[in-house]
């Protein structure tokens, strides 16, 4: 039996052909199927995989906008303080690390989620809602200037944010959102 196929790898339209021939020499089948869809790349922070439930009740009903609390990237003492200690070779993978946060890392906490948007183009996305919040704690860098807020999940992740600015007023409305009490756990200053 032989089989062979065709596709057009820069075409978004494909067609694939296919022969197929039986032991019989006078006999012969061919099935064309086309796909006319264009090729697309779909990126989704929810499951599909559940229905929409359509019968809710304007008690329960979610809000339909969203509002942006903060939406930002890491704080920008945080890449003047490891440029300047960046002249010394020991500290350039720290400096290194401060610039790929300054310009590549974008943190936006709105009323329904938090994402953490990253990467050279920004597709690099992770989304996740108040609801699986289980504790927040903020550790303060420099003089209190900016800070690193770890979000811990229901399901044990550790969620670290580096670098953000009024870490302490974002945390606190984390646990507010998250219907927590606002006790947020501070550790001492540790450094840059």
């Amino acid at each position: 039996m032989a089989s062979s196929s065709s596709t057009s790898i820069l075409s978004p339209t494909t067609t694939i052909v296919h022969h197929h021939s039986s032991k019989l020499p006078f006999t012969s089948t061919t099935t064309t199927f086309t796909n006319n869809r264009p090729l697309t790349r779909l990126h989704v922070s929810t499951p599909t995989n559940k229905p929409a439930n359509n019968t809710t009740t304007a008690s329960t009903k979610k809000p339909t906008s969203e509002t942006v609390f903060f939406d930002g990237g890491a704080h920008y003492g945080d890449l003047a303080a490891n440029l300047v200690l960046g002249f010394t070779l020991l500290w350039l993978p720290l400096t290194l690390a401060a610039v790929f946060r300054a310009f590549f890392l974008r943190y936006r906490f709105t009323n329904l989620r938090v994402t953490v948007i990253s990467g050279l183009t920004g597709q690099d996305r992770s989304d996740f809602s108040y609801k699986v919040i289980k504790d927040v704690q903020v550790v303060p860098r420099f003089i209190g200037e900016w800070g690193d807020i770890i979000i811990t999940l229901r399901d044990g992740t550790k969620v670290d944010l580096r670098s953000v600015p009024k870490f302490r007023e974002i945390a606190k409305y984390c646990l507010s959102m998250a219907d927590k009490p606002a006790v947020v756990k501070e550790a001492g200053t540790k450094g840059f």
